[in-house]
């Protein structure tokens, strides 16, 4: 869901074409997959089109062609920083919202109800601006 947003967003502030966004899990799990239908469905009631999107696994030679790396909540952000090498920060994605607070991660609204895909979905959206507003400063 992040990866939908993020791109509109940097889209929308004319920065689509200068920067790429990819996602990827820490585990193989649902590698070739598509996304999970709860999370399509909210995404389509918001206006979003994740329906070319397909589960991949994160690698460390992503560090030699991504400038900035997102973890979604703790556990992730230390297996990425395990696969990173020194000096490479990685950040967990709400850490861009100015109104979450230290630390806040996004949750994982697989095993619950759709309510947990609309309450990631807001989540991701007020973080996103907050990334999109870094890379701008960050690429000028």
């Amino acid at each position: 869901m992040a990866e939908i947003v993020l791109r509109r967003v940097l889209e929308e502030r004319g920065l689509g074409k200068r920067v790429v966004v990819e996602s990827a899990g820490t585990g193989g799990w649902h590698v070739g997959e598509p996304m999970d239908e709860r999370a399509l469905g909210i995404l389509a009631e918001r206006g979003y089109d994740g329906a070319a999107h397909r589960a991949r696994q994160f690698t460390a030679d992503w560090f030699d062609r991504y400038d900035l790396v997102l973890a979604m909540d703790r556990d992730n952000l230390a297996n990425l920083r395990r696969l990173a090498p020194a000096g490479v920060e990685v950040r967990l994605f709400r850490s861009f919202d100015p109104a979450a607070p230290a630390g806040a991660e996004v949750p994982d609204p697989y095993y619950g109800g759709p309510e947990g895909f609309e309450e990631v979905l807001s989540l991701v959206e007020a973080a996103a601006e907050g990334v999109a507003k870094h890379v701008a400063d960050e690429i000028g």
